[in-house]
């Protein structure tokens, strides 16, 4: 799914070297997110993948795993429907499962998904103006965001796909009164967009628990620092050993230093 790493290694249960790497990548990214203190649901929040070579098969973690216990053996396999693909003692979380669904299938170059519920996130979220184009970070990202009004706990399949629908052909969105989500073509994509996001949120929210008058640059400042960042950005993707390639191989040896048992 990712650019080549050093940290490949054989499949530890029956399936493709391809899928193998896409769970090492999603056992990976549950560890990252942890580590960098984007969770606070516990057991509740979800990320996902697509199994490489297949349209209607994901990858999700089992219910009831804290996010440092999900290894890449014990991610649950399953169709589109929920149904479990690979005979598994964790039972899945349908509730979290279906906006994960409904975006892979709407955006088949969705193949990885993060939904965090951060205090930064979740309290950005819950402001009427949304993220506020304050520093660099929160201007790359002024027009790339989604915006989608809560209607309830997401657990029903008609409001998931409205939430797809939302999406568009954005990664990147804020779910009001809820929480963040990003999406990519890797994990490294996805959880890149998500470290932008998040560390937009946490600026957001310091700069306005210090009380004082926040300077807005001018609008013209702002669309040209997005279409400089736009432009970085493309770039460095054009190259497969740059951007969230790096970033996310880079990723992958620190949760290794921390703790190698998420490639079990």
């Amino acid at each position: 799914m990712n650019a080549p790493h050093e940290l490949k290694s054989a499949p530890k249960i029956n399936c493709s070297p391809e899928e193998w790497e896409a769970r090492v990548d999603l056992a990976c990214a549950f560890r990252a997110v942890s580590a960098m203190g984007w969770h606070h649901s516990l057991i509740y929040n979800h990320l996902s993948m697509r199994v490489p070579g297949t349209q209607s098969h994901f990858l999700i973690n089992p219910f009831g795993l804290l996010y440092t216990e999900i290894t890449a053996s014990n991610l649950l396999k399953v169709d589109i429907d929920g149904n479990k693909l690979v005979p598994s003692p964790h039972p899945m979380l349908m509730a979290g499962f279906v906006v994960h669904r409904s975006i892979h299938m709407a955006r088949h170059d969705a193949n990885a998904v993060i939904h965090t519920h951060s205090k930064a996130g979740v309290a950005v979220s819950c402001q009427k103006q949304g993220l506020l184009p304050i520093n660099l970070g929160s201007m790359n990202l002024n027009d790339k965001i989604a915006y989608y009004d809560c209607q309830g706990v997401t657990n029903e399949a008609d409001e998931s796909d409205d939430i797809a629908r939302a999406l568009g052909n954005k990664n990147v969105a804020i779910l009001r009164n809820h929480g963040l989500l990003t999406c990519g073509p890797t994990m490294g994509h996805a959880f890149n967009h998500m470290r932008r996001l998040e560390m937009a949120c946490e600026t957001q929210v310091m700069a306005q628990a210090g009380g004082a008058e926040l300077i807005f640059p001018p609008m013209a400042v702002v669309q040209k620092t997005t279409q400089q960042m736009t432009q970085i950005v493309q770039k460095d993707e054009k190259n497969a050993d740059d951007g969230p390639a790096i970033l996310w191989a880079a990723v992958r040896r620190w949760m290794t230093q921390l703790d190698p048992g998420y490639m079990d």
